[in-house]
């Protein structure tokens, strides 16, 4: 009998690598394939951090380490904080993970039971809601359109929170759509969560350094909720080092010490090299991190040029990460022979198939009348992507 457990048949599998393995696969076929569906950045990790870990690799880390991570990439991170962003936290408020997702995960499997509401604004990452099912929580979906820069407001938060809250999940750089909350806007999202004590706000800020509209602003920054916030984050998308798998959580201790408690039972500590090497990432210059960041504007500025260029679509303009997520609804009936565009999915393979360009429909994401797109790759790879998508959308009637 091949009965898998309820809690999986619960889940749906990432269409975000779903999408990446069809654009393998067509590859692999001999299909050239520009792949726009992956969010990871092109560059490689920085030398500064591979010579630390090859140093970490001679001098013998290979051992467990402690299950909230080594006390010196702690206080590295510590350190990080305070003078990055200006906040006060021990390390005894640090837990490292195997990447930042694992420390979403961690952190909703510590706080939520079955029935709680968590909050996430659509659109959103892929895995939330699925995390939060995991949890035997329920997902509470605020649709945060193109017309609002996909944004929630404080209107529409206080209408979403209900006695059974017990979080809510802001990704700001958001994946999938690039939108920034100005410290503003999340004072006002933190005027309406003071009223209702018993909500957690989960701040995944991974895509922190990827930021074109100057400083980062975080919910932890207001003394009034910061002992009700906890920071997601990690070495990822800011230093190229999405394979090393390390992220960290900074919260109140109690969270820390119950997410150290689940640890502790399914990986323990994550891998020794790369908390080597994420050492050497937030100790050294982060010289590397602004040329990427540069690297990224100028590739974004170009792909919502060229995306606004391309009729039918509706582009903003995000103000961080390295996602484009136009409104495509305009194409949904249109046909290529017998071909029909329904929703976001089959827009999305017929520009795979079709255009051999691989991005995700907006349905995995929350909003089935848009489309990500990552410009996590070069220049040029963008220029002949948009001219296949243009070209590819001029063939439906």
């Amino acid at each position: 009998m091949e009965n898998l457990s309820d809690r999986l048949n619960r889940l749906s599998p990432s269409a975000t690598l779903a999408m990446s393995q069809k654009s393998s696969e067509l590859k692999a076929q001999g299909v050239d394939v520009i792949n726009l569906s992956v969010g990871e950045p092109d560059f490689n990790t920085p030398d500064h951090i591979k010579e630390a870990a090859k140093k970490a690799v001679d001098e013998n880390f290979s051992r467990y380490s402690p299950v909230p991570g080594y006390p010196e990439l702690k206080n590295a991170i510590v350190a990080k904080l305070k003078n990055e962003n200006g906040l006060d936290y021990s390390a005894s408020q640090i837990l490292c993970s195997n990447g930042a997702k694992q420390s979403v995960c961690n952190t909703i499997m510590a706080l939520v039971n079955a029935g709680d509401e968590v909050i996430i604004p659509a659109p959103y990452w892929v895995s939330y809601p699925q995390m939060v099912k995991l949890a035997e929580g329920e997902p509470v979906f605020i649709e945060a359109t193109i017309e609002q820069d996909f944004k929630i407001t404080p209107e529409q938060l206080e209408a979403a929170i209900t006695p059974k809250t017990r979080a809510i999940i802001l990704c700001s750089p958001s994946n999938p759509t690039g939108s920034v909350y100005s410290k503003a806007e999340l004072e006002a999202l933190k005027n309406v969560l003071l009223k209702h004590e018993r909500v957690i706000v989960i701040a995944d800020e991974i895509y922190e350094h990827i930021n074109y509209i100057g400083k980062h602003a975080s919910m932890a920054e207001f003394d009034d909720i910061k002992n009700r916030v906890v920071i997601i984050n990690g070495v990822s998308k800011a230093y190229a080092m999405t394979g090393w798998r390390i992220g960290f959580i900074a919260a109140p201790e109690w969270i820390v010490k119950g997410c150290n408690k689940l640890q502790g039972q399914y990986t323990s500590g994550p891998c020794s090299v790369s908390q080597k090497a994420a050492e050497a990432a937030y100790t050294g210059s982060q010289q590397c991190v602004e040329d990427m960041r540069k690297a990224f504007e100028r590739r974004k500025n170009l792909i919502v040029k060229l995306a606004k260029e391309i009729p039918g679509l509706e582009v903003n303009d995000p103000q961080g990460a390295f996602y484009l997520f136009p409104k495509c609804s305009a194409y949904f009936g249109k046909k290529d022979g017998e071909r029909v565009i329904n929703n976001s999915t089959d827009f999305a393979m017929y520009l795979l198939e079709v255009g051999h360009v691989a991005t995700v429909g907006g349905d995995a994401f929350g909003s089935p009348e848009c489309f990500r797109m990552s410009y996590a790759t070069s220049d040029e790879n963008i220029v002949e992507a948009m001219k296949r998508i243009k070209d590819t959308l001029a063939r439906l009637k």
